[in-house]
């Protein structure tokens, strides 16, 4: 049962440098080979055997993945638990940078930890959910949680009303997949400061999605998949990911899958503080299907690309960008 489950949430701070990821993960191997990879800086682990093995509480596996991390690679961590991956994911996001927070697995623990906090701290609740939730008077998970279940239903659909209506109890039977890392490149941008504005989001968007392209180019690979990650002011965040029609490295079609993901977010006067765009799913360029088409423009548009890598090659990363990046006269 659920209840018998103990998971973590670990989320290691570097610059996202995939090879230090992966000695990162080899730490987690150490403690129980059941954890499942978040690209490009978590992972979740599922440390249930290891408690008996160990004989040690939750906090104290936790305690030595954090110090083995420190101690190897000088990396600190934020780590979360729980007796599911969203109690777990919940508490490292709202735990300060080098903390560690376990939520005890009892019925009164869960709903002590998850009742005060804003529907939209709850995973699965964008900003377009929760401005509707709020709307009709529920501003806290525990608002929602005494809301009968059927209520959620007319409000969200049937079944994101009842996927709500568990969670809001701490109900996640999602289980940790083993495996190692999959393929996968990506680039962030922080804001200086919480950005509102929509245009700065999508300029941010177009610098990761060129960066990105530039990066799969020089190791003649193509994404698959694309993620974006936006983590909001109060530390909230929510992921969105997107299959590409066929594998790209191309600068305009990473652009456009982009700025299509982020649409659908509904952000309106969001507080961003940081986006991740992250390309996974990765094959080699020479083996991709790429659709011809009818276009004269995008052949050109393709040449002028590899032209301009080549620039930045000889003369760095900023010898050529978009105009619409250009700072302001």
């Amino acid at each position: 049962m659920t209840r018998d489950r103990a998971i973590l949430r670990i989320h290691f701070h570097h610059d996202g440098n995939e090879d230090l990821y992966h000695q990162l993960l080899a730490v987690l191997d150490g403690i129980s080979p059941r954890w499942q990879a978040l690209p490009p800086t978590a992972a979740d682990q599922d440390v249930t055997g290891a408690l008996k093995y160990f004989d040690r509480h939750p906090r104290d596996l936790a305690l030595l993945i954090a110090l083995r991390a420190a101690a190897f690679y000088g990396v600190q961590t934020t780590i979360g638990g729980g007796n599911s991956i969203l109690i777990a994911a919940m508490a490292a996001d709202t735990t300060p940078p080098g903390r560690i927070t376990i939520v005890d697995p009892t019925p009164d623990a869960i709903a002590a930890f998850l009742n005060p906090r804003p529907v939209h701290a709850l995973p699965g609740i964008g900003p377009a959910t929760a401005t509707l939730l709020t709307r009709h008077g529920l501003h806290t998970i525990g608002a929602l949680a005494d809301t009968p279940p059927l209520t959620l239903q007319r409000l969200l659909g049937k079944a994101t009303g009842r996927e709500i209506a568990d969670r809001v109890r701490g109900h996640d039977h999602r289980p940790i997949t083993p495996g190692s890392a999959p393929a996968s490149r990506s680039a962030r941008h922080d804001f200086p400061h919480d950005e509102l504005d929509p245009l700065q989001h999508r300029r941010a968007l177009l610098v990761l999605a060129e960066q990105l392209g530039a990066d799969l180019r020089a190791t003649h690979d193509a994404a698959g998949t694309l993620t974006i990650d936006i983590r909001y002011a109060d530390r909230s965040h929510t992921t969105r990911t997107r299959t590409l029609p066929e594998a790209a490295n191309h600068s305009a079609a990473l652009t456009h899958a982009a700025f299509r993901i982020y649409d659908t977010l509904g952000l309106q006067r969001a507080r961003v503080r940081t986006i991740t765009l992250r390309a996974s799913a990765l094959r080699t360029a020479a083996d991709a299907h790429h659709q011809l088409l009818l276009d004269a423009s995008d052949d050109k548009a393709r040449r002028l690309e590899k032209a301009a890598d080549t620039a930045r090659a000889h003369f760095g990363p900023d010898a050529v960008f978009p105009a619409s990046l250009a700072p302001s006269p």
